[in-house]
């Protein structure tokens, strides 16, 4: 019965992954095409695009999303969106989450080696070599000079997958240094269930059923990094085990 439901599984990954590919390759050339027209209205060109190839695809995967807002969203002023990273799931998700105010999402810059995928990538995300402290820095100017454009910016302030089974992995500074730098209030984003349709343990692993974001209260920035990162931290922390995320062991 295991094997057969991991064989299953395989299966289901395998026709996932050669959708996710197929509406990319058809999605490719008006990416190409609307690249052309500059980083900001070019770039939310792309990112409106990347939100149908979310919607496709999940539609095809059978995960059924929902937005829930703990309090209403305001639109008039960007914000440092940050998030807990749980699973490369978590790409589609964020096009499913972050679709009423444009956004640019701060992403590790290995992936932009992808031949097709990274050309999307470079040109949706701002790319960040934590190993190089120059291309950091540029990352940091990059994302600053974004939100005062009043684009909201996507920040996980855990670096990378949470494998601890805490509700969540120790945050960096970053997001946080900018959000007092640029006086932008933080607003947390929960995704619950992205460890239950793509493990971090095998891209094998993909299941139908559901995806929720949750969108808490924004919090002001304050003058002190440490003082803000332990707000959200704690709100994020509580919240996830108020929510019962599958992969908290306590």
């Amino acid at each position: 019965m295991i094997f057969l439901k991991k064989l299953l599984r395989s299966i289901f990954s395998v026709y996932a992954f050669l959708v996710f590919i197929i509406i990319m390759l058809l999605l490719f050339p008006f990416i190409i095409m609307v690249s052309l027209f500059g980083k900001i209205k070019g770039g939310n060109l792309i990112y409106d695009i990347c939100r149908l190839w979310a919607d496709v695809v999940i539609f095809f995967w059978v995960i059924q999303h929902k937005n829930i807002y703990e309090v209403p969203l305001i639109k008039d002023h960007a914000v440092v969106f940050v998030f807990n990273h749980i699973s490369y799931i978590d790409i589609p998700f964020m096009m499913k989450a972050f679709r009423r105010r444009p956004i640019r999402i701060l992403a590790k810059a290995e992936l932009a080696k992808v031949p097709v995928f990274g050309y999307i990538y470079r040109k949706a995300t701002v790319m960040v070599n934590r190993e190089n402290d120059t291309a950091r820095l540029q990352s940091v100017r990059t994302l600053k000079k974004i939100l005062s454009k009043n684009i909201s910016v996507v920040i996980a302030p855990e670096g990378t997958f949470n494998t601890t089974h805490r509700p969540l992995k120790d945050f960096y500074n970053g997001a946080f240094k900018i959000a007092v730098d640029t006086n932008t209030p933080v607003q947390p984003v929960l995704f619950l269930d992205g460890y239950d349709r793509l493990n971090y343990n095998s891209v094998f692993s993909l299941t139908p059923g559901r995806s929720r974001a949750v969108f808490l209260q924004e919090i002001l920035p304050g003058n002190d990094v440490n003082v803000l990162k332990q707000k959200v931290y704690d709100a994020m922390n509580a919240k996830l085990i108020k929510y019962k995320a599958s992969w908290i062991r306590m």
